[in-house]
C-alpha cells in the first residue's frame, strides 16, 4: 500500500457513499448554496454559545449523511473527525451524541483530509466496513479563539480570511459505487518563519506545494493526471504564492487546473478579505460542491489538499512562528452514483 516515501495507494478504493453538508446564514448567500443539504437561519443555532452551535453543526452533518445513506449509528464502526477549538471540544461533544467509536484528530484546517486519509486507510486494511469522517468550523467560535472576538470590531487586513460556518461529513464503505478514495499523501510540518495570524494563506502555501510535489513524485504522475487540484484553505493570497512556488520548482500545474476551497465558497462581493478558512470550509466544499461536480461528470479525478496552520493562542502569545501542514487525498469517479 505504501508507494514512494509518504503516499498510500488504496487497492480496494474505498467509496464515499453518502455525505452531509450544513452551513450558516452567510454561507447560504455564498457562491455554492445548491451544494449544501441545509442551512441555519442565524449563527446561534438555538444554542447559548458559538461553541455549542459548532457542536450542533457537526452533529447535523453526521446525521444528514446517515439519513441519506439509510443508515444508523450501528452500521458505522468508527468516526475520524476534529476541529479547531481547544482540545477539539465541539467534535468530542458531538460524538458524545453520535455515539460511534471515535478517533479525535487535529491538523487545524487540514483535519478534513487527515480524516479522509485515515478512514480510507482503515477500510483498505479491512479494519472496518463503514466509517465516517468530517469536520466543522464556526465563524464566531474560531475567530475569537485565534484572532479577535467579532464584537470587538477589529479591522482586518486584506490578507486575512473569514472562518466558514460550515460542516461536512462523509460515510465511506469498502464496496459501492461513486467517488472513490484512491490514494493519500501525508504532509510534513513546514515552517517558513511567518508569524502573522492574519496571513494564513502565505504561511500555508509552502506546505501545500511540498505535499503536492511529494504526491506527484511518489505516484510518478504528471500534474495533468488530475482534472483539478484543490487546496483548502489558501484563499487568494496563498493560491498566488503556491502558483509562484510551482513555477520555481518546475511543476507544470496550470492556473486553470489549480483552485482553492477558500475561494470557491463565497461570492466576490461578500466581505471575506482574501477568502474563506476553517476546517469546515474544505470539508463542506469537498463533500458538497466537488463531489457533486464529479457525479455530474464534470470532473473525473481530483486531488484535494487541505492545509492547516498549527498555531495556537499560546504559541502566538509566545511569539512563535506558524508551523503548517497539508494532507492530500485523491478522489476518482467510479461507476454509478452515491448519495
Amino acid at each position: 500500500m505504501l508507494t514512494g516515501k509518504r503516499t498510500w495507494l488504496f487497492e480496494t478504493k474505498p467509496v464515499i457513499i453518502s455525505t452531509g453538508v450544513i452551513g450558516g446564514p452567510f454561507e447560504q448567500k455564498g457562491a455554492i448554496p445548491e451544494d449544501f443539504d441545509a442551512f441555519y437561519e442565524d449563527q446561534w443555532f438555538g444554542e447559548d454559545s458559538y461553541e455549542k452551535a459548532q457542536k450542533v453543526l457537526f452533529e447535523n452533518a453526521c446525521e444528514t449523511s446517515m439519513q441519506k445513506a439509510g443508515m444508523t449509528k450501528d452500521d458505522i464502526q468508527f468516526v475520524f473527525a476534529g476541529d479547531l477549538l481547544n482540545q477539539i471540544t465541539s467534535t468530542s461533544f458531538a460524538c458524545r451524541k453520535i455515539n460511534i467509536p471515535f478517533f479525535g484528530l487535529f491538523s487545524a484546517c487540514a483535519t478534513s483530509m487527515e480524516g479522509l486519509a485515515l478512514a480510507a486507510f482503515i477500510l483498505n486494511s479491512s479494519g472496518a466496513d463503514k466509517v465516517m469522517t468530517g469536520s466543522a468550523s464556526h465563524y464566531g467560535a474560531v475567530e475569537k479563539t485565534f484572532r479577535y472576538p467579532n464584537d470587538y470590531g477589529a479591522q482586518k487586513p486584506p490578507t486575512s480570511q473569514r472562518t466558514a460556518t460550515a460542516a461536512g461529513a462523509a460515510i465511506l464503505s469498502k464496496t459501492g459505487a461513486g467517488p472513490a478514495v484512491t490514494s493519500a499523501t501525508i504532509g510534513k510540518v513546514v515552517d517558513e518563519g511567518l508569524k502573522d495570524p492574519f496571513n494564513m494563506g502565505g504561511a500555508m502555501a509552502p506546505a501545500a506545494v511540498d505535499t503536492i510535489e511529494a504526491h506527484l513524485q511518489d505516484r510518478n504522475l504528471p500534474p495533468d493526471y488530475y482534472d483539478l487540484i484543490v487546496t483548502g484553505d489558501l484563499a487568494r493570497i496563498g493560491r498566488n504564492i503556491a502558483l509562484e512556488l510551482f513555477e520555481k520548482k518546475g511543476l507544470a500545474v496550470r492556473e486553470n487546473q489549480f483552485m482553492d476551497c477558500g475561494i470557491l465558497l463565497y461570492k466576490k462581493d461578500q466581505q471575506v478579505m482574501a477568502g474563506a478558512s476553517g476546517s469546515g470550509c474544505s470539508a463542506a466544499v469537498t463533500y458538497g460542491h466537488l463531489l457533486n461536480r464529479m457525479k455530474r461528470g464534470e470532473l473525473n479525478r481530483i486531488l484535494v489538499v487541505a492545509t492547516g496552520a498549527l498555531l495556537s493562542p499560546l504559541t502566538f502569545q509566545q511569539q512563535e512562528s506558524i508551523p503548517c501542514i497539508a494532507h492530500a487525498v485523491s478522489i476518482e469517479m467510479q461507476g454509478g452514483i452515491s448519495s
